[in-house]
């Protein structure tokens, strides 16, 4: 199909000269052919060469989509050199680690396998344990993996090195427990949070793996636990009870030989699923009978698809032997409930070959994107530190060993990047975090990643599960349509009294209407005859409704008898009031609830009849001859049944308007109808009936039944008999059902719209549902077009359908899972730059597996942080991908909520959530970082300052406890205090959602904002320390306790400027930071003494021994005595100091404490 494309180039002389210099083609004229890296498949060069065009340049303003000129992209490949300093390394490390992974731990290939029922032994192959292990470490690992998450960051690690580097005596700067004390206790908290997080995992495991089932032996029933079952084995299963393992359906306790599961923690919907099982193992007398057999099942290799299963079920010991074929119906999958009866299974695959285990990712330890900007930030600070301890140095002239001064002008400015960050931080982010749990606008609310929160503030893309989180899953019925006539819920008694009058007029005509539902007319006025005409087509639709779905009326009195009923038992079971009604889509279920509110109620269902009570307490019976479910393919199901009274067989038929519409026969009334509802956001089906006669019955049953059996193309042989009578059908009606939203949703959705955040439905319901609710919830706006990706399977198709797209403008994209599998194998970056320019994505039958990818391209080819929520299990894989994960308690249970870094109640509070919290968290967590850098810039300011003003020499200018004080006491609190800081007040973010766009541009934390900074601390610090050195020079004895105040001030007096609304609480921690400097100046006399400069400088030098005596310097020095040039108590002798060192003691000396040092000392 591709390859007759032309392949046109765009009109126009300048179109036409771009692409010339684009493509640097020397050439080609008007009417030459391109060069063959263009042509299609079926040429010389294949379709991998041809990419998409994405820009508007290289397409034609043409009718056809398909006159394109595929426009290459421009890549210059980097090489060599180039290619490794720009990102090539970090490939090659990964490249490596992955091949010594795959060396070390080679994954088991996967197979097809032949089970043998109940003989596990006879397994040709090991298959893996049947445990469920949601642990990231072992007792071997778990210290190790810790460490290695984190000091895998650049600041954790720079911390590290510099608190080891001070083991080291010639490194030596001040006390150790002013490293070490930050470092451990923030490494002390971390291991303490990933402990308990992992013995929760391990109890959560433990719990699982130690249920309790019973495995059918030739001795009959044997308990056995979860995590020993194997392959091969025959496994029973209770009502409401969890499958352990994937397993084939052989027997079931429901007469009916079928029963229904619970698939919410697999495929997220809450709507029961019939199973069937295999109806040879089901004609077995007894359960015992099932080891008198010799058969075996066989299953392909594990795979991740949850809808799709292709297998069969041989007995060898009949003859001949019997073959049955089995499909997704007789299945069961591991996570999912027995919702009714008691099966029995042979178990198929176990442990990591499960389908919900295999459509599970790993957990990953999140990082945000803020301790990311600030690793960047550390980084450029260590550059700037090393800078700076170059030009001491060099300043110095490399005298002497240069080598050891320049390890002591790093750690000596080490400040600059300060250790308290990690730990200000980590305490920011565990208050934010009692903040949200705290706040009573969002109640119940749980922070279980404390790691993150603000990621909330710089979401781009939210990534949403519709049942459950946009929807309450529950229908209900609101609108039917005949033509002529609509009925909606105020006129619903009109159809009552239609239904309770009609079946007496349908009774007497039965006979003489066959193919027209109105009754025959009589000598009446015309008045009656209309309201007969309306009566019945009343009647005829609602029957249809109650006859043409999959739903199974379930009975609680029921269960204690297995299905085996008497028929005593089954009258009280119809008049019973606690019947339910289980069907795979919630719409089923609507529709016959509504028809038992308006008269025509379904008590019973088989797999062969069906049981209709009229108002009156007639019980109609219909034998159900065949059943054609919904695909999403066919967008239509239908049923063939037989009245027991009249004989009649009747074909029913419903679906998508698209699908219904060329089945129909004319009419002028059910395109607009169908607009009209779905603007109501309504979801529509149609229904329409067929009589068939019993020779057209036997003629189908016949080419049906050949098709079923044929070994190729079955598929296409089916749809193409089932098609043979779906021509002119009578349309019987137009039904409307709503699917009710959560609270709130639309103006959440419209308020996260309004922030710069576009919103992606990923779901596994069906295209045209999904479609629905995305236009009923305001995901897509009404004036927006809706454009819904064809369904592809080649390369090719996917080809033209992407061009074809490309053309749309300002437009929500449909796709299902099928397609967007297609178009990710060939052209992923292509299909994820177009996805991204759409304001809403709609994704339909996705798996979990889908799901989490879609998470991760996102991730790896847009800009911009992601967040998933969902409610159900077959959201966690999702939720662990995204940036930030939120789960919804919900009807699906508390798996998501469980696995996602929030849970929350309701999906209206997510609104809450990231315009206060996310938005306050970033802007608070920003300013924090950078003003706790700011604190340690400043100081290495003036250690730099007073440095270069003392000769350059590695001496620290405040020690022991004012480092440790300074960091901590002093102003610690005010700093932290930013943490409750505000710039507006929730209720105008909210009003006012635009204020969030700008956060996802990271303007708050930036190079620019981080260079002002900068320049305020070196601004800062300069003066602060030139000003002590210059206003104070008579007073240089004091010139430590100066500075060091006017700095303590300084920081205070630059919180409250900083601070935009004030709390009490902020007030407090700035008098009580300056109270404890002022009562703590009683207790640090010996630490403003510049006698403690004289000695700092005599060690650094090496102008001390080892018991502290003071070694002479040269004769160049004024404090010389003549005993000599070295030290007599010093063994080896030491080299002298440079002179620059000797002008200083004498600076300090004659600054008032040269009688400390006591003349006597040098003879």
């Amino acid at each position: 199909m591709a390859d007759q494309i032309p392949l046109y180039p765009v009109r126009g002389a300048a179109a036409g000269r771009k692409r010339a210099a684009y493509y640097s083609a020397a050439g080609p004229g008007p009417g030459a052919e391109w060069p063959s890296r263009y042509q299609l498949e079926g040429e010389s060069a294949p379709l991998d060469e041809m990419p998409l065009m994405m820009s508007e340049e290289g397409f034609e303003d043409d009718e056809s989509d398909y006159h394109t000129l595929p426009r290459a992209r421009v890549t210059r490949r980097r090489r060599g050199l180039e290619w490794l300093v720009c990102g090539g390394w970090k490939l090659l490390c990964t490249s490596c680690c992955d091949w010594l992974v795959n060396i070390c731990q080679r994954k088991r290939e996967l197979k097809a396998r032949t089970v043998w029922l109940g003989h596990p032994e006879k397994c040709e192959e090991k298959h893996p344990r049947n445990s469920i292990k949601n642990q990231k470490y072992n007792i071997f690992t778990f210290i190790p993996g810790v460490l290695y998450e984190q000091f895998k960051f650049f600041l954790n690690l720079y911390f590290l090195v510099v608190s080891c580097s001070q083991f080291v005596p010639a490194l030596k700067i001040g006390y150790l427990y002013t490293y070490w004390a930050p470092l451990g206790f923030v490494l002390a908290v971390t291991i303490t949070r990933e402990a308990i997080d992992e013995f929760r995992r391990f109890q959560r495991d433990k719990e699982v793996n130690s249920h309790l089932y019973s495995r059918l032996t030739v001795r009959g029933k044997v308990q056995v636990k979860s995590s020993d079952i194997q392959v091969g084995d025959l496994i029973i299963v209770e009502k409401n009870q969890r499958i352990p393992s994937d397993m084939v359906f052989l027997r079931t306790s429901e007469k009916a030989g079928s029963c229904f599961i619970r698939t919410d923690q697999l495929d997220g919907e809450t709507d029961w699923k019939p199973k069937v099982a295999v109806s040879c193992t089901q004609r077995l007398p007894a359960i015992g009978d099932l080891f008198s057999i010799s058969a075996y099942v066989y299953a392909p290799k594990p795979q991740l698809d949850i809808h799709s299963f292709e297998g069969t079920f041989t007995r060898e010991d009949s003859d001949p032997p019997i073959h049955e074929s089995l499909s997704i119906e007789n299945t069961l999958w591991a996570s999912t409930v027995v919702a009714s009866g008691t099966v029995i299974g042979v178990v198929i695959y176990t442990g990591k070959e499960t389908r919900s285990v295999m459509n599970t990712s790993n957990a990953k330890n999140k990082v945000g994107l803020l301790d990311l900007e600030l690793n960047q930030l550390t980084k450029a600070l260590f550059l700037a530190l090393v800078a700076l301890s170059v030009v001491m140095v060099t300043v110095q002239g490399f005298a002497g060993p240069w080598y050891r001064s320049l390890s002591r002008f790093l750690l000596l400015f080490s400040y600059i990047i300060p250790i308290s960050l990690r730990v200000n931080l980590d305490m920011g982010k565990a208050a934010y975090g009692w903040m949200i749990m705290k706040d009573d606008s969002i109640p119940g609310t749980v922070v279980r990643t404390s790691t993150i929160p603000e990621e909330l503030g710089r979401l781009v893309y939210l990534l949403t599960d519709k049942t459950g989180t946009l929807t309450q899953n529950e229908m209900v019925f609101k609108r039917l349509h005949l033509g002529t006539v609509s009925y909606g819920a105020d006129t619903m008694d009109e159809i009552r009294s239609h239904v309770a009058s009609a079946p007496s007029q349908v009774q007497s005509q039965a006979s003489g209407s066959n193919t027209s539902s109105t009754p025959p007319r009589t000598a009446q006025s015309s008045a009656p005859k209309l309201r007969r005409s309306v009566s019945s087509r009343v009647h005829e639709a609602v029957k249809a409704i109650a006859l043409c779905h999959n739903v199974t009326p379930v009975y609680e009195s029921q269960a204690s008898v297995a299905g085996e009923a008497e028929c005593a038992e089954v009258d009280r079971d119809l008049s019973d009031e606690n019947r339910a009604y289980q069907a795979s889509s919630p719409d089923e279920v609507a529709l016959v609830q509504w028809t038992e509110s308006v008269g025509l109620t379904l008590v019973n269902r088989d797999l062969t009849s069906m049981q209709l009570r009229t108002p009156s307490g007639q019980i109609l019976t219909y034998y159900v001859l065949q059943m054609f479910p919904f695909t999403s393919e066919s967008k239509r199901m239908g049923v063939i049944v037989r009245d027991e009274s009249t004989a009649e067989i009747t074909f029913y038929m419903k679906g998508a308007d698209v699908a219904m519409a060329t089945i129909v026969q004319y009419n002028d009334w059910l395109e607009e109808e169908c607009g009209n509802m779905a603007r109501e956001g309504l979801r529509t089906l149609v229904v329409a009936k067929r009589v068939l006669t019993e020779e057209q019955y036997q003629d189908f049953e016949s080419r049906y039944t050949q098709a079923k059996l044929s070994v190729h193309d079955r598929a296409l042989k089916v749809t193409a008999v089932v098609e043979s009578l779906e021509r002119e059908m009578e349309l019987l009606c137009l039904t409307g059902v709503e699917d009710q939203l959560q609270a709130d949703v639309r103006p959440t959705l419209e308020t996260l719209r309004n922030a710069g955040i576009k919103i992606w439905m990923l779901t596994g319901d069906k295209l045209e549902t999904a479609t629905c609710i995305a236009k009923s919830s305001h995901l897509v706006s009404r004036t927006q077009e809706v454009h819904v990706f064809r369904p592809v399977t080649s390369r090719e198709e996917a080809h033209l359908e992407l061009n074809s797209f490309r053309r749309r403008h300002d437009c929500a994209l449909v796709i299902s899972g099928d397609s967007l599998e297609v178009c990710l194998k060939y052209y992923e970056l292509e299909f994820v730059e177009l996805a991204c320019q759409c304001p809403a994505v709609v994704c339909c039958r996705c798996s979990p597996t889908q799901k989490a990818r879609i998470v991760t391209l996102l991730q790896q080819h847009a800009t911009g942080r992601t967040c998933a929520i969902g409610d159900g299990g077959n959201d966690v894989s999702m939720i662990q991908a995204a940036d930030c994960g939120v789960g919804i308690e919900g009807k699906e249970g508390k798996q998501a909520s469980l696995a996602a870094d929030l849970s929350i109640t309701q999906f209206r509070h997510l609104g809450r959530l990231l315009m206060v919290h996310g938005r306050s968290s970033y802007k608070r967590s920003a300013a924090l970082g950078q003003f706790v850098m700011h604190r340690g810039l400043i100081i290495s300011t003036m250690q730099a300052v007073f440095s270069s003003v003392f000769y350059f020499a590695s001496v620290p200018l405040y020690q022991g406890f004012l480092m440790v004080g300074y960091a901590t006491v002093y102003t610690m609190f005010p700093v932290f205090s930013l943490v409750l800081d505000q710039d507006v007040k929730p209720e105008v973010a909210l009003l006012y959602p635009e204020l969030y766009k700008d956060l996802a541009k990271g303007r708050s934390l930036s190079f620019k904002t981080f260079l002002i900074w900068v320049l305020i601390s070196i601004y800062q610090g300069g003066v602060l320390m030139y000003g002590a050195l210059l206003l104070f020079d008579s007073e240089f004895v004091h010139v430590v306790a100066i500075s060091f105040t006017a700095l303590v001030l300084t920081e205070l007096l630059m919180v409250a400027l900083t601070i935009r609304t004030w709390h009490w609480l902020m007030a407090v921690a700035e008098l009580l930071s300056l109270g404890c400097y002022v009562a703590s100046l009683a207790f640090l006399n010996e630490y403003f003494v510049v006698k403690r400069l004289e000695n700092a400088f005599r060690v650094c030098h090496g102008m001390v021994s080892a018991d502290q005596d003071p070694i002479l310097c040269g004769p160049g020095c004024p404090a010389h005595r003549p005993v000599g040039p070295l030290c007599h108590r010093c063994d080896p002798p030491l080299i002298p100091p440079p002179e620059g060192v000797c002008r200083v003691l004498c600076h300090l000396r004659m600054a008032g404490f040269s009688q400390a040092s006591s003349c006597s000392k040098f003879t």
